[in-house]
């Protein structure tokens, strides 16, 4: 009786461990793999704005309408003015907007090894400057900061 009981614990604890090492796998499986299926962060880039909410909580709702409102000239001489603004472009230079879905980043350097100093979202106008000797990068400036980088060639089409 005794050497059964010996063979009953073995037996006990050899499937118990068996049980711990796979559930303890699977459970560990699902968390990582849970963690990769999720998307990561949208990119800030440069040229966006954070939006400043502490700003408009402290003022009061009397000024926030009145500077939510304009008048119709007042909108229209604005656009006016706006249109005027428009800057001359630099000889062989044109405006164009990005192609590439998930954005483009700007470089220092017309290479992948560039660092990069920034960021230019899909459907964002600005202007190319000039092409790399090998036509693989092209020279741009972001037309609401001035910031210039290089980005990949392609990616960008010629509006106007």
């Amino acid at each position: 009786m005794n050497r059964l009981s010996g063979v009953f614990q073995f037996l006990l604890g050899f499937f118990l461990g068996i049980f711990l090492l796979v559930g303890g796998t699977a459970s560990l499986a699902y968390v990582v793999f849970t963690r990769m299926n999720a998307n990561p962060e949208k990119p800030l880039f440069a040229e966006e704005k954070p939006q400043d909410t502490t700003a408009n909580a402290d003022s009061d709702p009397a000024s926030q309408q009145a500077t939510e409102t304009k008048p119709v000239e007042e909108v229209v001489s604005t656009e006016t003015v706006m249109e005027e603004e428009t800057e001359k472009l630099p000889q062989g230079a044109y405006r164009a907007k990005v192609t590439w879905s998930t954005g483009l980043s700007l470089r220092s350097q017309p290479s992948s090894d560039g660092e990069r100093i920034g960021g230019v979202e899909y459907d964002t106008e600005l202007i190319v400057l000039k092409s790399s000797a090998d036509g693989d990068w092209q020279q741009v400036r972001l037309p609401n900061n001035q910031q210039e980088g290089w980005v990949k060639a392609g990616n960008v089409q010629e509006i106007e």
